[in-house]
């Protein structure tokens, strides 16, 4: 357990409650785990879970992915098909409904 500020943190289940998120479609989960991915140094792992989080439609796996192509851990293929459902994930949350509400 690691104590953050006056509160306890148990990093197993910490992890638990994520991969748990993730599996039942949270984005944001799905992040966070390419982010402890990377920081392990597990970089396929995390390429992975950031095309999940992209194809859910999250703006910031995009920009993981952008910059993993950069450095040659993403391919070409893999990257355009990430954005390709990015796409369609925004598109799909489109609506007059939600036009006209904004």
């Amino acid at each position: 357990m690691l104590l953050v500020g006056e509160v306890e943190e148990d990093e197993e289940k910490q992890l638990y409650h994520l991969e748990e998120a993730a599996i039942r479609g949270h984005p944001n989960a799905r992040y966070n785990l390419a982010c402890l991915e990377k920081w392990n140094n597990r970089f396929d792992r995390a390429v992975k879970h950031h095309i999940i989080a992209a194809n859910l439609g999250y703006d910031l796996s995009i920009q993981a992915l952008k910059d993993f192509y950069k450095d040659g851990l993403v391919s070409k293929e893999d990257f355009a098909a990430a954005l390709r459902g990015h796409q369609a994930a925004v598109d799909a949350t489109k609506s007059p409904q939600r036009e006209a509400a904004s």
